[in-house]
């Protein structure tokens, strides 16, 4: 599957052929001259391309129909992070910095993974990126959310307008900022007026008009579910730089969380049901009545692309597959909160070792949340209460991740500063 190019709604026709002959977009955020679209600054770029089958059988890929996912896709490969050498010279280098040992806390772990992940003892940060994907769900209109299924839409409008949450944090924090319709039903209107829009990419890649009914059937048939999933990867490998920052939106996907998060963690459906966008007692009873049936509905759905395909969304979909690439290519992975972490545990459950490129930005006020967590045996960096979703907590904790990064570069060793340090330390890495 290979994604369109970016364009902008403002190109004459003879430019947008030109960049199209060149096969070389260029999401906001590359380094300028990575690409033909490397002046472009502002508005709005929009790729579309018609709802369709699986592309995969464009490149030659294993045709899905109906048969079992697990059979006709494969995660790609990511293999484990350990490298002793590597470790021990990182930890020399951390150990001698200008500071007690261990004083800087979870910075230090932090500064540890990264070298790891990136195979030096100097990591850096290019070009980070802030991927959203949205997608609207059947089970929606079924009453699991307290707003209707349109806001989907008129949010991701907002994302490119410059409005939302993720869209001020992006700018504030030098992320660009690529919005992903995998499957929006309807259409998005226009952005909000009187917003100054940032340089937002917005891919339309619908795999459908969001996903189907999970009480009445599965949410996706294999096809879709590898298409998203593909989708994902397709979208990572078209980002510059070495860190995403991974967000979403659709209303009603709290409740597909909820499901995938019990299904693979084991943990029990009701401890992983709550509020979404903010249901009153009656609307959190008819979610958990629904969903308890809709478990029922799928109980034989134990595998993660199964469970992943029985409960939805594509923009979850899409997320695992982004997960996975971005871990195979040693991109670092800042995680959000309850729905990609969802996402996380079929990535996890297919590719274990996807957990050495994510740090976990914060535990979610959603009920599910700290049992994911706590079956990946992972600590989040923040907990704010927060239950926004969009990539808006990881946003949030991506300035303690470039610190980290520049902690371990910028400041001096004890030699280097001719400051006396602990004796038993030995020579600096």
């Amino acid at each position: 599957m290979s994604l369109p190019e970016f364009q902008d709604d403002a190109t004459p026709p003879d430019a947008a052929a030109g960049r199209a002959a060149s096969r070389s977009p260029r999401p906001h955020g590359a380094p300028a001259g990575a690409g033909p679209d490397s002046e472009r600054r502002g508005g709005t770029a929009v790729a579309e391309r018609a709802p369709g089958p699986d592309a995969d059988a464009q490149e030659g890929g294993p045709p899905t129909g109906d048969l079992p996912i697990r059979e006709t896709w494969s995660p790609p490969p990511v293999g484990p992070r350990a490298d002793a050498a590597l470790e021990a010279r990182l930890r020399r280098r951390i150990d001698h910095l200008t500071k007690p040992l261990g004083a800087l806390g979870r910075v230090e772990t932090l500064m540890l993974q990264f070298g790891l992940l990136q195979g030096r003892v100097d990591p850096r940060l290019e070009a980070p990126q802030a991927l959203v994907f949205a997608a609207d769900h059947g089970l929606a209109a079924r009453g699991v959310s307290a707003y209707p299924s349109e806001v989907t839409a008129q949010m991701v409008a907002n994302f490119v307008a410059g409005g939302a949450a993720i869209s001020v944090l992006a700018r504030q924090h030098g992320l660009g900022l690529t919005v992903v319709d995998a499957g929006v039903r309807g259409t998005v209107p226009p952005g909000a007026a009187g917003v100054a829009p940032g340089a937002v990419a917005r891919l339309v890649q619908p795999v459908g008009p969001g996903t189907a009914d999970a009480s009445q059937g599965p949410a996706m048939s294999p096809a879709q579910c590898v298409q998203a999933l593909e989708l994902g990867r397709d979208c990572v490998r078209a980002l510059p730089g070495n860190a995403l920052v991974l967000g979403e939106m659709g209303i009603g996907n709290t409740s597909a969380a909820a499901l995938l998060t019990a299904r693979l963690t084991g943990a029990p459906l009701d401890d992983c049901i709550g509020r979404g966008t903010g249901l009153d007692d009656a609307g959190l009873a008819r979610k958990r009545a629904l969903l308890a049936q809709v478990a029922a509905r799928h109980a034989g759905a134990s595998g993660p692309l199964e469970a992943l395909a029985a409960f939805g969304g594509f923009e979850i979909a899409a997320l695992a597959g982004a997960l996975l690439q971005a871990a195979h290519e040693r991109r670092l992975v800042v995680v959000d909160g309850f729905i990609v972490t969802a996402a996380l545990l079929v990535a996890h459950a297919l590719r274990p070792a996807v957990l050495d490129a994510c740090v976990f930005a914060h535990r979610s006020d959603e009920a599910g949340h700290p049992r994911a967590l706590a079956h990946l045996g992972v600590e989040p960096l923040l907990a704010l209460g927060l239950r926004l979703g969009e990539g808006s907590g990881a946003a949030l904790a991506w300035p303690i991740v470039a610190s980290a990064v520049a902690l371990l570069n910028g400041m001096a060793s004890f030699e280097d500063a001719g400051v006396s340090g602990p004796a038993d330390l030995g020579e600096a890495a």
